[in-house]
């Protein structure tokens, strides 16, 4: 998991994000911010993005992300004080969340009308059954025979589901935020999205069904297609049509514009790193401009979260 305080910048609109990232085995979170926007993904203003560091330890480059435990460091969340903690009331009591929401609203408040502070949480999927085939059958013969069929007759890896592992994962962080928000009073996200593909919809639901959210912002996500993995001619990497999604996730919405069948996966077509690079940049672009909300959660894949922050963030 990483934790990251990012800037986004417009022409005419300015945006500092925050992002903590968590880094497991099976499951990556992060804090980001992004801009989004659902139909034609065009945008007439540039926006950059700067990281604020010093929040989190994931943009600290001594974190060792193969050690890093997320659940046992609230987020990676620095033990610190912030320059707006004079202001805040019965800050003798506060938690380290309350104070940093504090933080966050008091540079929102007097941030340049084109500068904005966000907080993302983005979170890997937990272990599909592409990832058990691949441990199983060794990655040489992964790559080169299996990961390209549907199964092996025994178990089916196309836009593959969770393993009970992987469940168990979701529920894991599940049961952790409903104790940030109990006991640490951390501020939960107000919207979230999330990755077409159906191991990244199934630990959406599982991360947060249940968890006491504020009702004016219920869990209700978006389906986002430029937040799926890295296109291969893994079969993993095929989505299914948007009925399918709907029939299984009917508490699920979807952007303007999501097609009904997968429009990107071609057999035997490698998406080229550049290609993902542009279109994370253009689903960022688009959340950030069609979202104002302080507190984002993005729940997609380990490449495609890679890709999200490249060029962005100092990730240990």
């Amino acid at each position: 998991m990483f934790s990251h305080l990012t800037s986004v910048e417009f022409p005419c609109n300015n945006l500092i994000l925050d992002l903590p990232n968590m880094l497991a085995p099976s499951l990556l979170y992060g804090l980001l911010a992004a801009a989004s926007s659902v139909n034609a993904y065009h945008h007439a203003k540039t926006i950059n993005y700067t990281v604020v560091t010093g929040i989190f330890q994931q943009d600290d480059n001594t974190t060792d992300p193969s050690t890093f435990d997320f659940l046992s460091s609230n987020f990676g969340l620095i033990n610190r004080t912030y320059p707006s903690d004079s202001s805040y009331p019965n800050r003798k009591h506060a938690t380290q969340w309350q104070r940093l929401a504090h933080y966050l609203s008091t540079l929102n408040k007097k941030a340049p009308r084109n500068e904005r502070y966000t907080l993302f949480f983005m979170g890997r999927h937990g272990e599909g059954f592409h990832n058990a085939a691949e441990s199983y059958f060794g990655t040489p013969a992964w790559n080169c025979y299996w990961s390209e069929l549907d199964g092996n007759g025994t178990v089916t890896w196309a836009d593959a589901q969770l393993t009970e592992p992987g469940i168990e994962q979701a529920k894991v962080v599940n049961t952790f935020w409903k104790h940030l928000i109990k006991d640490e009073k951390i501020s939960p996200p107000e919207t979230f999205y999330t990755s077409p593909l159906h191991r990244c919809l199934d630990t959406a639901k599982l991360n947060f069904e249940g968890v006491p959210l504020p009702r004016k912002n219920p869990f209700v996500p978006v389906v986002k297609e430029f937040l799926r993995e890295g296109i291969s001619a893994h079969t993993c990497d095929r989505r299914h049509s948007k009925s399918y999604i709907k029939k299984n996730f009917p508490g699920f919405k979807f952007e303007k514009g999501f097609a009904e069948e997968d429009p990107y996966w071609t057999e035997l077509f490698a998406e080229p790193r550049a290609n993902q690079d542009a279109r994370s940049k253009v689903v960022l672009d688009d959340i950030i401009s069609n979202d104002d909300s302080t507190y984002i959660s993005i729940i997609s894949h380990s490449g495609e979260i890679g890709s999200l922050l490249r060029g962005k963030l100092p990730l240990p």
